[in-house]
Order: C-alpha cells, then structure tokens, then sequence
C-alpha cells in the first residue's frame, strides 16, 4: 500500500498545485517515507516544492522529549534553514507570524486513533488558522493504526480541551484526512482542503486490523508510543494517566501495562472476572511486575497486569481497552473503596479538572467508578449510545 506522502512524492500530477506556492509540513518523527526518509527531508528534495517552514506537535518535529507534557522550542533548522515552529511550546495554535510563513500546509501526523492523542487537536487547530488566514491545507493521509472500531463516550460539551478536540468517542475508528474533513463541516470553516489518500489500506484485514504489518515498519510518533500493541490498548490505558497507577511510563512496554506498590494484581483479575468478564475479551491478561525507572512509582516494585494484544488470543473485533481499563478501576475500588485512585494534578493546562474528567470528557465515567451501586450494565448503556451514534455521524466522512 501506499500512504499520502508517498503518492505525493511519486507523482509529480499530484504537486502540480504547490508550483510557485511556499510550503511548509506539520510533522513528527513517525513522517516517514517508505524508505524511513523524513517528509521533511524527502520533501526537500523535490525541486518543485519551496519549503520555506516547518511545524513540530507535541514531542517535535524530529522527537524531542521524552516524558508527557514537556514543551519544545522553536529552532532554525540547521540544513534547510527554515523555522521550525513549535505547536507544543509557548503556543499551541499557530500565530499570525506562522501563518505568514507559507501559503499551503502539509500535514503528515500519524495517529494513534485515540481522542486524547494530541495531534488530532492540532489539526483542529491549524486547520481554524489556516480558515482564518485564507491558506490551504493537504493532509498526506496515514492509516488508523487501531483501525475502524468505535468506542468509549462522547466527549460532552464544554469539555473540549487539548486532549479533546472534539465531540468523538475516545476511540474514533477514522484516519486523519477523514477527521479533517468532519471538523471542517462540523466548525464550517471555509477552507483551501485537500486528502492525498492512501492506495491500498485495508483496515479489516488480519493481522494489522489498520497497520500494514508485512509492508511497513513502526516508527514512534511520539516516545511512549513504541509498538503497534500500545495502540491497540491506548484508548483504554491512557486513562491511567489520570490514575495514581503507574501507565507503565519508565519501562520498556509503557501504556500496556499498568500498576502500583499497594494494590493486589491477582485479586484485581479475580474481581474483574466477576464483575464482568465479557469486557476481558479479546486479549489475555497477565500478572507482571515492574519497577518504573522515572514518571509514577519510579524505582518501587509495582504489581500489575499487561495486557497482550500481539498474539493469537487477540480478537479486533471483540477486544475493548476502554471497557476493560474502566473494569480495572471499578474493580479496585470495590476492592479497596478508600484507594487514592484519581490523581490531581494540572494535566494539558486544565487547572480546575480531575484528569481523569479532562481525559474521557466528562465525569461519567469517574461516577460510574466511584458509584459502588452503578452495574457494567449502566457503563454499557450510556457507552452504546455514543459509539452508535458516532458510527451513524462518521460514515459520511469515510474515504476508505
């Protein structure tokens, strides 16, 4: 198969719009030809394309930190020449001053099909700048490495933030030209748009479920995100940053793994089962133990459980991180009711929120925690709702 940079950098027919245009790429160290060649890099080397800037999201153009929510500067790249804009720096939103440094945008940001991935929030928010400035917009589109399924709740308004672009599900099933054009119509900007499609994606086929496992390699799009595995588990174990349980941030299987130095992994997996078992589908669960090197917990002894997706007992249809980390949390609070379990702390410049609210949306997945009287049934109704409607809104969004 073939993703968007790659057929624009074959195909000279599909350049021949940016002819005497200035341009500039958003991009991050997983925007990579089929090669392993940078866009940046590739791009430059195309005499028919004037690159006269370059935009980084959270962690950087080429991958600068390590740990979450640490912010990058703005730097002159040292081959090209050109600015490089940081996007998760002093600002977020690109300035007036950024926009006037080009005249069509190349976005190539690959996903990780979860909501609170910042980089779908940052291409919202180009996207309003660039309907601002009058400038014109490609997304060189990426395959979901999740693929298509749809789950978790709708993000409720008034909670839109940095890790909530918008009213989706925490996982939105769609690619990142797809998601440009359902905020385009759904913010009805008047926009300069345009998808370079992917040939070939076929998200329903074994074994990748949205990865080209036989064709492409992984690159991390951001630190924390080093196999296709955390993708597949990423929409539920993202809530553990919210959690006083360490994600597994510090160890070499960060977002797979999950737990801390007082909590009983094996009763957990026991209450779980019998709380609802049919959210443990999908996947098999295994009691580990881990001692963080930095982030949560660093240098304890942490009990725990990974959850593996990368063997034969993994389902795509049937697997549910969200329901099955939501599962993790009502069963420690039954176990042990008094558990810190919420962390509170400032997370993506939400002061006056629990993370975990800022996280999944809204509250009502922390009250069905908290709730020892609210049944998995409950959580599956209010859930079921949002993943229908969803699948109702996006299909007319669907390009593949």
């Amino acid at each position: 198969m073939h993703f968007g940079l790659d057929r624009l950098l074959k195909d000279p027919i599909l350049r021949t719009p940016l002819a005497g245009k200035r341009v500039a790429l958003l991009a991050h160290p997983a925007s990579v030809t089929a090669d392993l060649t940078h866009a940046l890099d590739a791009l430059a080397n195309c005499p028919d394309i004037k690159l006269t800037a370059a935009f980084g999201p959270q962690h950087g153009l080429r991958g600068d930190k390590q740990d979450n929510m640490l912010e990058s500067p703005d730097y002159l790249d040292p081959v090209l020449s050109i600015p490089v804009f940081s996007l998760y720096g002093d600002v977020r939103r690109p300035t007036p001053e950024m926009m006037d440094s080009f005249d069509v945008l190349l976005v190539d940001l690959q996903d990780l099909g979860c909501r609170i991935y910042t980089f779908i929030t940052t291409l919202r928010y180009v996207l309003e700048a660039a309907a601002t400035h009058q400038k014109t917009v490609w997304v060189l589109d990426r395959p979901n490495p999740a693929g298509r399924p749809i789950e978790g709740l709708t993000l409720r308004n008034g909670w839109e933030s940095f890790v909530g672009a918008g009213a989706m599900p925490m996982r939105h099933g769609m690619t990142m030209g797809e998601l440009a054009r359902w905020f385009i119509q759904t913010l009805a900007l008047d926009i300069d748009f345009k998808v370079i499609t992917m040939e070939g994606w076929q998200p329903k086929n074994a074994p990748g479920f949205g990865w080209p496992l036989d064709e492409r390699l992984w690159i991390n799009p951001s630190p924390n995100a080093p196999n296709l595995w955390m993708t597949r588990c990423y929409a539920g174990t993202v809530m553990l940053e919210g959690t006083t349980l360490s994600e597994g941030r510090g160890t070499t299987r960060p977002l797979e793994l999950f737990g801390a130095p007082d909590i009983a992994s094996r009763d957990l997996l026991k209450t779980m089962q019998n709380i609802a078992p049919k959210w443990l589908k999908g996947c098999q669960l295994r009691e580990c133990w881990f001692e963080p090197t930095f982030h949560k917990h660093a240098g304890k002894l942490c009990a725990g459980m990974q959850i593996h997706v990368e063997n034969t007992a993994y389902e795509h249809a049937t697997f549910r991180p969200w329901r099955l980390q939501a599962l993790v949390f009502k069963a420690l609070r039954q176990l042990q009711p008094d558990y810190p379990l919420w962390r509170d702390f400032p997370y993506e410049y939400e002061l006056d929120r629990l993370a975990i609210d800022v996280i999944n949306g809204s509250t009502l997945l922390r009250d069905w925690v908290d709730d020892a009287q609210a049944k998995p049934s409950d959580l599956e109704h209010l859930a079921r709702i949002d993943e229908q409607a969803w699948e109702e809104e996006r299909r007319g969004f669907l390009l593949y």
